[in-house]
């Protein structure tokens, strides 16, 4: 930053907390390793879908790049920033990893992907030059920071009210702490954040009837690589704008955000990644998660019966019906997985919901437009207000079947998603069960085993050089 100018509030909290919090607590670490395991898993079931390996690898085919960083389960080696749009983008394509849902929704873990890049580049440069390379557990301590400077942002502030994308949220949090892990002061922190709120983010247009695109799997990726670029840059000097936020007509609040400051409902630290959601079982927007749980209950008591259904009542949370609930057709993979109302219909058919069910082929089933026909989607003000309310921070969805005799199915409500921090003994186990499965569909039944094991096992992963785990996860 230049001249005299006193630098705006939010870029000092900001960089305050990076630069200055100590994150200590054992409960925070186990978390963010089963995030870590998570996150890479999603990765690598991506790998399977060609939409998503089509955008993976350099920019410019056949470059090399000395020491530079792994793409999991590839044989790419790339510049930082390309490396991190690739796994940022492998990681969020099937909407399968971890999620935040408050004010404004997001994936926390979609700062893996510049995380991931940096610290992989860094330590084959520090190996180099006879250094200490960073270890996971430098890598676990980033993702910490960067889930609550993401998800505390998020709590009480809503971008998509004002129609930009959650992804900016990556950008800012990846920026900040990619800065950090890059050497930079905490005056170089502030002023790469202070650019990162400058490029602002993408509208939400790809997210929503009728524009709904493959550009809501890459947004993620393309935010946290932005963000390397943004702490690189200004490593090499680049200068940041102390009224990034606060300059009259011109900054962030004036232009896009009603005039309005920001609001924090807690200090950062290290709530966020201890309450994050895990999708355990489902690859479903996170606010259709219990409601899928719903319709699996209640799919034995439909599945010979599903011709004389007459209604089908879904009470949810408002945020559920501003972004999921949708009627009309469905143009693609990513309008089916953000539709409330198809997710249930595959749930109560299959008794199940898999990545491949919002493929072209299994959307042709017909039972799956009937059922939605028949679908009636209310607020739930309970519902609504346990979502935001931070010592529940519930996602409530129930149904009810109605029959053409008159029947009438149980209500059957569920709270609580498999993956909340309210469930995570029973959630864990499956999550694991979870990586197995989604690191088979790559890797060999040795290596699969192998990999599971050592992310079982707390103490050697987070004493492992990050260099050496990237190694690991190479492609088979």
């Amino acid at each position: 930053m230049r001249g005299s100018k006193k630098m705006d509030s939010l870029l000092k909290l900001i960089a305050d907390y990076v630069i200055d919090y100590q994150v200590t607590g054992e409960e925070v670490y186990q978390t963010a390793r089963a995030c870590l395991a998570d996150t890479l898993g999603c990765g690598i079931l991506a790998l399977k879908f060609k939409a998503c390996t089509k955008l993976l690898g350099p920019i410019v085919p056949g470059t090399i790049v000395p020491n530079g960083s792994r793409v999991p389960g590839t044989k790419y080696v790339l510049d930082p920033v390309r490396a991190a749009f690739n796994i940022g983008t492998m990681n969020r394509w099937l909407d399968f990893n971890d999620t935040w849902l408050a004010a404004e929704w997001g994936h926390p873990s979609d700062n893996l992907g510049g995380l991931l890049a940096i610290t992989d580049y860094l330590s084959r440069q520090k190996i180099t030059n006879g250094l200490p390379p960073f270890t996971v557990h430098d890598l676990l301590t980033a993702m910490i920071k960067a889930h609550e400077i993401q998800g505390g942002l998020a709590i009480l502030n809503s971008f998509n009210k004002i129609g930009l994308d959650h992804v900016i949220l990556v950008k800012v949090a990846t920026t900040a702490i990619v800065t950090q892990l890059l050497g930079g002061t905490h005056q170089q922190v502030a002023d790469a954040v202070s650019n990162a709120w400058i490029d602002t983010g993408p509208l939400r247009t790809y997210r929503h009837a009728p524009n709904t695109g493959t550009r809501k799997s890459w947004a993620a990726g393309d935010a946290t690589s932005r963000g390397v670029f943004l702490a690189m840059l200004t490593m090499q000097g680049e200068m940041g704008y102390a009224e990034a936020m606060t300059a009259i007509k011109w900054g962030f609040y004036d232009s896009l955000f009603h005039s309005t400051p920001f609001v924090f409902q807690r200090p950062f630290g290290t709530y966020v990644m201890e309450n994050v959601l895990f999708k355990v079982a489902y690859p479903a927007e996170f606010h259709a998660q219990t409601a899928v749980e719903c319709a699996i209950q209640l799919h034995p008591l439909i599945k010979n019966r599903r011709h004389n259904i007459e209604r089908i009542t879904i009470e949810t949370q408002e945020p559920a019906i501003r972004i999921i609930s949708k009627e009309g057709s469905l143009t693609n993979p990513a309008d089916r997985d953000h539709c409330l109302q198809y997710m249930v219909a595959v749930a109560l058919l299959k008794g199940n919901l898999t990545a491949e069910d919002y493929e072209e082929e299994a959307s042709k089933d017909t039972h799956i437009q009937d059922l939605r026909d028949k679908m009636v989607v209310v607020e739930n003000k309970s519902f609504s207000n346990d979502y935001l309310d931070p010592d529940k921070r519930s996602i409530g969805n129930a149904l009810t079947i109605e029959f053409k005799d008159g029947s009438v199915t149980p209500r059957i409500a569920v709270e609580y998603p498999l993956g909340h921090r309210r469930r995570r003994s029973e959630g864990l186990p499956l999550l694991f069960e979870k990586l197995e499965y989604n690191f088979s569909t790559h890797y060999s039944k040795e290596k699969t085993k192998e990999l599971v094991k050592l992310f079982k096992d707390h103490q050697k992963l987070i004493e492992m050089p990050v260099c050496s785990l990237l190694d690991q996860l190479q492609g088979r």
